[in-house]
């Protein structure tokens, strides 16, 4: 198995559940798809950001080392669309479902989200007999992904799951900063959402907190056993791709499922 840099969460997921983050390092991508200083060490897994597809290839590979089975991904379009991974038909998507999250309660089968600022959410229930993972950019979070996701979920384990969930590498509140019109999406839905801005100085201007936004969303769910959202991957440019600081920069992945 070859290693690789990766983060495994930090949360009380039952036995049998598996996760891990990745970084920008571990792969054979370069230049700006590369580790920082351009060194042919990057872990770009996305395809449709005009790296060198054999370079990407090699990348995925060496992910699927780690991993009980090939990785479901989605084509995420910022929205609150949820994928049921285990649906007939669903076991090998091609092309990869429009979505920006997926459930599964199948062992072996392996959730995917990519994000290069945006939020990953990764959840599973107590009892280990189903994950969940959604991609959760400021516009899926306020159109509401998150909550999408976990009714998801209790629409198969029943409405008295508990849930816990983990809060992947995304942009953190001292580098996001964004306009009147974000703010007014969330705090227009949730009064309790101020809290997450603080005003720049600038005419309309707000540094928006994503991990206490997605706690907000969670926890009108009843999902109140959240862990991680304690890295920036703007201002961690050795470990993170950022398409923020960067543009046009790679992808990582978060990953969860079931062990078989």
């Amino acid at each position: 198995m070859i290693p690789l840099p990766v983060i495994v969460p930090d949360w009380p997921a039952p036995v049998g559940v598996g996760a891990l983050s990745t970084t920008r390092l571990g792969g054979v991508s370069r230049g700006r798809f590369g580790a920082i200083d351009g060194s042919p060490q990057g872990l770009n897994l996305g395809e449709h950001v005009d790296d060198d597809p054999g370079a990407v290839r090699v990348n995925r590979e060496r992910l699927a080392a780690r991993l009980p089975g090939p990785v479901r991904w989605l084509r995420q379009v910022h929205g609150v669309a949820v994928h049921d991974a285990d649906a007939p038909g669903a076991q090998a998507p091609d092309p990869a479902p429009v979505a920006d999250a997926a459930v599964t309660g199948r062992p072996g089968t392996v959730l995917g989200i990519m994000t290069a600022d945006c939020l990953p959410i990764l959840l599973t229930d107590r009892d280990g007999r189903m994950v969940g993972a959604a991609h959760a950019g400021w516009r899926g979070l306020a159109q509401g992904v998150a909550e999408a996701t976990v009714d998801a979920m209790r629409a198969r384990l029943g409405a008295d799951a508990r849930l816990l969930a983990w809060l992947g590498p995304a942009i953190g509140p001292l580098a996001f900063e964004v306009g009147d019109e974000v703010r007014e999406a969330f705090c227009d839905a949730d009064a309790a959402a101020d809290r997450a801005f603080v005003a720049t100085g600038a005419p309309g201007k707000w540094r928006a907190d994503l991990y206490r936004l997605a706690r907000l969303r969670l926890a009108a769910r009843d999902v109140d056993a959240v862990y991680g959202a304690d890295r920036c991957t703007a201002l961690e440019p050795q470990q993170f791709y950022s398409h923020r600081r960067d543009r046009g920069s790679g992808r990582m992945a978060s990953l969860v499922w079931l062990a078989g």
